[in-house]
């Protein structure tokens, strides 16, 4: 019995790393877009193509994703998965030698794609790892280190992407040189974060037998096809849910450098501001730590809903209040964010009645709200300003807020081949 459980802690562990890469390559993006908006002189509107192209992915990916991970085996389709984004990054620097942004974003789908298979794979393995009562703990512990990953990956990306080039200059349009040493800067640092990807790729190939042993079987009257969980009303909310997270978390990260760099904001440098980024992803790293020790004492529906009405009233602040409070209250967010992504996930497996499986796959698909919701932000930051464009995010919190309440307010759904989780 102890081996079993040393065994499970283990494989707990080495799941957990995979958390942390995909947070840090997730949050390089954000300072990515500072850096293309400036070097192809975008709009918001054009650069929010890059956040599209990322998080279309999960829309697209998602379906082939499932079948991958139920064929092949968890720990298979995350070293499968991980090849790819290795593949995408190595893509990502070709794209900065040809100077062609098209293919940037074809390459951040690309790695979006490895992420999707690796979310539909690493979340409910998190989940399952250990006693059902535990199973919100260690979903929000693993994303804790998720947010490790989001909260240096601004800081030591910014220091690269936005130093030299194009941003050193003083005054004066930007000569070609400039531009192409900016792009190259792009292209290294993608070549850095491929080599460490394929260090955790041999470390997961050397732990898949670990891991193997250690995750429960899946049950073979599970129906894995999403379109199972498309008739759980509990799935399809919980699914918006995350559409709604992820569009707001990402409308926020994606425009918070620019904003932060903003006159009437802080009126840093564009560098400065990308590291300063890295204190919104820290906050959700603090507060999913603090999110761990809290779930174990109140009720998870509750606590979603509290702190995401919470975040809308801190969006409305940054929409309403003048100077650098808004800048303040927009880093803020990050800490209400904290446990919303992991406990609308198990909130959502209780109460499906569809299969851990299909119902998993709807909501890495819902991931997509990534793509969406950051595009509608930035046509109301070009028509309007980008204090406007928190209106989006404000919508989508309080909404989150009345699934917390109302999932509260219902008893756990009992699913064959499923253990009971604890409300």
């Amino acid at each position: 019995m102890k081996h079993g459980v040393d065994s499970q802690r283990a494989a707990f562990a080495s799941v957990t790393t995979l958390f942390f890469a995909w947070g840090f390559i997730t949050a390089s993006v954000d300072p990515l877009i500072a850096a293309l908006k400036a070097i192809f002189s975008l709009s918001y509107r054009e650069v929010g193509l890059t956040q599209f192209a990322f998080f279309i992915a999960y829309g697209v990916v998602s379906l082939p994703a499932a079948a991958l991970v139920r064929r092949a085996g968890s720990p298979n389709a995350i070293v499968a998965a991980l090849l790819v984004m290795i593949a995408g990054c190595l893509v990502v620097a070709l794209a900065t030698h040809l100077q062609t942004y098209a293919l940037v974003l074809a390459a951040l789908f690309i790695i979006a794609g490895g992420i999707t298979v690796l979310q539909v794979a690493a979340n409910p393995l998190a989940a399952e790892l250990g006693p059902p009562a535990g199973a919100h703990f260690r979903l929000t512990f693993s994303q804790a280190f998720n947010s490790l990953g989001t909260t240096i990956a601004p800081y030591l990306v910014s220091s690269l992407l936005l130093a030299g080039g194009i941003f050193a200059a003083v005054e004066g349009a930007p000569t070609a040189a400039a531009r192409t040493e900016s792009l190259q800067h792009i292209g290294l640092a993608f070549l850095i974060i491929a080599g460490l990807i394929a260090l955790l790729s041999l470390f997961i190939w050397r732990q898949r037998r670990r891991l193997e042993a250690a995750a429960p079987p899946l049950s073979a009257a599970q129906d894995s096809a999403i379109t199972r969980a498309l008739g759980s009303r509990w799935a399809v909310l919980g699914a918006g849910a995350i559409f709604l997270y992820v569009g707001a978390e990402v409308s926020i990260g994606s425009y918070l450098t620019n904003f932060l760099h903003q006159q009437d904001v802080f009126a840093v440098s564009l560098q400065q501001a990308g590291r300063l980024v890295s204190i919104y992803w820290g906050a959700a790293m603090l507060g999913r730590f603090i999110g761990s020790a809290l779930l174990r004492r109140l009720n998870a529906g509750r606590l979603l809903g509290i702190v995401a009405a919470c975040a809308a009233l801190l969006c409305l602040t940054v929409w309403l209040t003048p100077g650098a409070g808004a800048g303040v209250a927009a880093l803020s967010v990050g800490l209400m964010n904290a446990i919303m992504f992991p406990v609308i996930f198990t909130l959502t497996l209780e109460r499906s009645s569809a299969s851990d499986a299909a119902t998993s796959g709807l909501l890495v698909m819902a991931i997509v709200g990534g793509a969406f919701l950051p595009s509608l932000a930035g046509r109301i930051a070009d028509e309007l300003s980008l204090r406007d464009a928190y209106t989006v995010p404000l919508l989508a919190y309080l909404c989150i807020s009345v699934f917390g309440f109302a999932a509260s307010r219902v008893v756990p759904a009992a699913r064959e081949g499923a253990a009971p989780l604890a409300p």
